[in-house]
């Protein structure tokens, strides 16, 4: 059993008695790194482009018509933008305005400012109202001036 007592002597002791080692001499290293590094970057990018401008005219009483485009090259790029005034659009929207306000010759001579307009009229007998006239007043002052007859004004334009 004297045996079985120094396994326990010991066992306490390293218990409570701490073993500590030491190194006798660290080992320190250093070292040193030395790099070129020549490289080329080539940045691929989506190439430039010239947007054609949005030109809304969706409102029902506008009486203009929109149009634009764009063009790009690999340098320059640009874009327009227009819009277009329909006449016979707004002499429609003036003729049905003056009607609606009882202006019934006033109407009637805003649509014959239109050629086609005209020339039916004075098919049907019923000569354009001019300078206040209607009926045969108004188809004898047409007769003695030609010239301000629609299709010949716009001939001179």
């Amino acid at each position: 059993m004297p045996g079985a007592k120094m396994k326990k002597i010991l066992l306490v002791l390293s218990i409570v008695v701490p073993i500590t080692a030491y190194a006798v001499d660290p080992i320190i290293t250093d070292s040193t790194s030395r790099s070129t590094v020549d490289s080329t970057t080539t940045v691929k990018s989506p190439p430039p482009t010239a947007v054609a401008p949005a030109i809304t005219t969706m409102n029902n009483d506008l009486c203009a018509v929109a149009a634009s485009g764009a063009v790009q090259t690999q340098i320059f790029g640009i874009s327009i933008g227009k819009t277009f005034v329909d006449k016979n659009c707004e002499r429609l929207k003036l003729s049905k305005t003056l009607f609606d306000m009882g202006m019934k010759v006033a109407a009637v001579a805003v649509m014959c400012q239109d050629e086609r307009v005209f020339t039916a009229m004075m098919n049907a007998g019923t000569p354009c109202p001019v300078d206040g006239k209607i009926g045969d007043a108004a188809r004898e002052i047409w007769d003695a001036n030609p010239a301000r007859m629609p299709q010949t004004v716009k001939s001179k334009d």
